[in-house]
Formats: C-alpha cells, structure tokens, sequence
C-alpha cells in the first residue's frame, strides 16, 4: 500500500565537536553569545524529514512515494533515491534555487546544534497530494512531516479533502505554530507523533491534556528517547519498551526512523504494541549508525531483531 510522504528532502551537514556544548556557553552570558567550536569531523548526508522517513519505510518493505521540493543541486539524491526503488515522482525541482541544507553540529553529549536553510522547501506548498492520487498507485495513507509553513497546512487540508489518514509530525516545525494551528491541524489529522518535549510544547499551546488530544485522533504517539514512547489509543495509554542500540553513535534521523515504523505498523493493520515496538526498533537501529540513512539492514535481519528484543516476530 502507498504512502505519500510529505516533508522535506535535505542535505546535512553533520560535524562532531569533541567537548561538551555546556562547557562554551555561559548561561548568564547567553545575551552576547560569541561561540566558535573546532569541528575536525564532518560528513554529508543524505536528509531532510520526508527523505529520512521515507528510507525507513522502504527498509521495511514499505511503498513510499515522496513529496517534496527542491532545488537545482538535487541531482545526486534524486538518483539515490530511485536507486532505491523511492518514488521520487513528486518531487518538485525549482530552478533558481538549493535544496534545503542543514548544517548539525553534535558533541560528545549527543547535543545539537543545527543551522538551517530552507531553499527551495521553503515553497513546498506548490506541490499538491491531489497530483499523487491520480493512477493506479493511489496512497491511502500520509504523513505531514516538517516542512514549510504553507506546505504544512496545505497537506493537511488536502489530505482531509481527499479523505486519507495521515500522521500530524510537528518536529522542527514547532516554532512555526500557534495554539489555534496546532488544534487545526489536529482536528484534520488521523494520528498525531511528537517526542516528549515537543508534547509539552503542543498541550500548552493547544490548552488540551493528554486525554483530550487523545480523543480527537486515532492515536498521539510521544517518543521519550531512551525511555521508549507511549502512545494513547482506544482509550487506552500503550507503554513501548525501548530498544537497546548496539552502540549510540548519532541521534539524527531517529525520530524519523521511528516513523518510518510507524506508518508501516499501521499500513499493515498492526496493534498498538507492535506497531510502536517496531517504530522503537527502527530508532535504535538508526542511532548506531553515523548519518540519517546509513543503517542498512534487510527485512529479514529487522525481523530477527524484532524477535530477539520482544520474542515474537511482527510479521
């Protein structure tokens, strides 16, 4: 089944600092901040949410179709992405413009710190889901991950126009919405995943509890990081185990590898417990690995992983 994955499609540049952010920056000082960090490992990847999210999925055996903006320097990842079997069919190169760059610094704490620049994302909104329900491959199933402001709000009314679930991922976009947008969106969307922080964020702005937020979708997913998630479903609160990585190594791309599965537990008409425990997996798998798409693993090898962490097999 088909899942339109909206978002961005980025390129990251990733640096290490070998110290600790808390150690440079004064908290008293933080009104005239004039901070430089030597940064001796550097990297770029292949990103940006929708693309993350996507490559997820497709390790799963899921059927990802991307939508996405970008700009004229997009051609290495384009052909990364169909030679993956990703169907880049909705991606929407602007001349004139970059693809969006994000520039990460992590240190040795796993905290970071990124520059962002939008480039052509940031006119995500010229890319319409009702393009992708044309034909024989028609979704039935999205994701609003972050992206432009516009774009956001115009995927998650067309989605509800068109009668297709989708999941509500705030992320990176926090800033970007008030109280009254935040309960637009959710009114509109099927299922909403945020991580722990970024709940706190949504109920206070929103002014709804767990509870209440929990009754208008399907289910509101919250990550706590090594503490696993929760998920509010059926009136119900599923506490999901964490997975114990390998090794943790980089954080970035994980949420997004957790909602790669995410849309393949619901896809595939999996329960609560699965279906988070499978999204938990897909998190620690990422988090060994430097790089938001590096963890590469078949679905047979993701299954025997799944059994040995919960003793049964998802599928």
């Amino acid at each position: 089944m088909p899942s339109l994955i909206c978002g961005s499609v980025a390129y990251d540049t990733i640096m290490t600092f070998d110290g600790r952010f808390r150690d440079h920056i004064l908290p008293d000082q933080i009104h005239m901040l004039n901070v430089s960090f030597l940064v001796p490992g550097m990297r770029r990847e292949f990103g940006g949410c929708a693309g993350n999210i996507a490559y997820s999925l497709k390790l799963l055996g899921g059927d990802p179709i991307v939508m996405a903006t970008v700009g004229e320097d997009a051609g290495p990842y384009l052909d990364y992405l169909r030679g993956l079997d990703i169907d880049t069919t909705h991606i929407r190169t602007l001349p004139g413009t970059f693809t969006a760059q994000a520039m990460i610094t992590t240190d040795l704490e796993n905290n970071q710190i990124t520059a962002f620049h939008p480039g052509a994302m940031a006119q995500s909104q010229l890319s319409r889901v009702q393009d992708a329900l044309q034909g024989e491959r028609r979704p039935r199933l999205g994701i609003v991950a972050p992206d432009s402001r516009e774009g956001m709000l115009a995927h998650a009314e067309q989605f509800a126009q068109a009668d297709i679930p989708f999941i509500f991922d705030l992320g990176q976009a926090m800033p970007l919405f008030d109280g009254e947008a935040l309960r637009h969106f959710i009114e509109l969307a099927s299922y909403v995943t945020v991580n722990d922080y970024e709940a706190q964020v949504m109920l206070s702005r929103t002014g709804w509890s767990e509870a209440e937020l929990a009754t208008r979708v399907r289910a509101f997913i919250v990550t706590h990081g090594e503490r696993g998630a929760t998920v509010f479903a059926d009136g119900r609160q599923y506490n999901i185990p964490a997975v114990q990585a390998e090794r943790v190594v980089d954080p970035t791309g994980c949420g997004d590898a957790f909602r790669g599965g995410l849309l393949f537990g619901i896809e595939n008409g999996f329960d609560w417990e699965t279906t988070g425990r499978l999204a938990s997996l897909m998190g620690a798998l990422k988090i060994a690995h430097q790089g938001p798409q590096n963890y590469r693993l078949s679905r047979e090898q993701i299954g025997e992983r799944f059994q040995s962490a919960f003793g049964y097999r998802y599928a």
